[in-house]
């Protein structure tokens, strides 16, 4: 594969050998096929990197599927992708991208080989749906405002959903599998800043060796998933509720009034006391140039 386009941040040489694509399909996409080709080859090194995989493991089939095939046909109209991860195969929907939570295809490659680099990484082992989606995520792309919007509107609509019971709604509607996928990846992220990335790998490590996901989340991270969601919550229920609303036009402008009206009520009592000080001069200099006493 070749490289293009800004490099994101992370180590600028590896010994890590990154996944093989083979595309399928490349006739009907050419220009998608190309694009795939450009991607460049530090960003599934850095997914490696966190997820643990030294190995990425035997080529990964990527079929790019047109909207007449019967594949496309078969699936909702507003999935852009998915993957068969045991068999290592993803398959793109290029006219349906950008869509959420990927806003290029570019991003969508990388989610979706993603899902197939964490099965990998596990050795096959199950980790939960809500996980792995926020893992690709999290390789995709960089967290950005429209999630930060997604899981402020959970958190004031008051759709805290449980990460235990998220599960279904990446398969209902559009709708509620972008509210998933939101709260999936903010999740991770807030995992990633908290205990530091090498966290992700050393959890589906655990689970490589044979540990269930949430002894292996507990043994890493020093809480249990229950644990972990409520704190999760009571942090960002503050963050997400009032920083939004901090920082908003209307909170600006009541700020700025707040800040005219102390200005001018200080501003009328230094004009007071100026007044004051005039009418004792006028009062003093009328009392020198009155009659003198004889």
């Amino acid at each position: 594969m070749g490289c293009a386009g800004a490099a994101p941040e992370g180590p600028p040489e590896s010994s890590l050998r990154i996944p093989d694509l083979q595309v399928e399909g490349a006739q009907s996409a050419p220009e998608h096929a190309a694009r795939i080709d450009r991607i460049d080859p530090r960003r599934f090194t850095i997914g490696m990197q966190l997820l643990g995989l030294e190995d990425p493991g035997e080529p990964i089939l990527v079929v790019l599927a047109p909207e007449d095939s019967q594949v496309a046909k078969s699936a909702p109209e507003w999935i852009a992708g998915y993957a068969i991860s045991d068999r290592g195969i993803t398959v793109l929907f290029p006219d349906r991208t950008p869509s959420y939570p990927d806003s290029t295809f570019e991003e969508l490659v990388l989610h979706e080989v993603g899902h197939v680099m964490v099965f990998r990484a596990t050795g096959g082992s199950e980790v939960p749906r809500w996980f792995n989606e926020g893992l690709a995520l999290f390789i995709g792309r960089p967290w950005r405002l429209e999630d930060h919007s997604r899981v402020t509107w959970a958190l004031v609509s008051g759709r805290q959903v449980s990460l235990s019971d998220l599960e279904p709604y990446f398969h209902r509607t559009r709708e509620s599998a972008n509210h998933a996928y939101a709260l999936a990846g903010a999740f991770v992220q807030d995992l990633v800043n908290r205990e530091g990335p090498t966290a992700v790998a050393e959890i589906l490590g655990a689970v490589n060796a044979g540990s269930s996901f949430p002894d292996a989340y507990l043994a890493v991270t020093g809480e249990t998933l229950e644990e972990a969601e409520k704190d999760f919550w009571g942090r960002h229920t503050f963050l997400y509720r009032w920083i939004p609303i901090l920082g908003s036009s209307a909170t600006l402008w009541l700020l700025i009034t707040a800040l005219a009206l102390v200005a001018f009520k200080r501003r009328r009592a230094k004009d007071l006391a100026i007044r004051e000080q005039w009418d004792e001069e006028e009062r003093f200099l009328g009392e020198e140039d009155g009659p003198q006493p004889s």
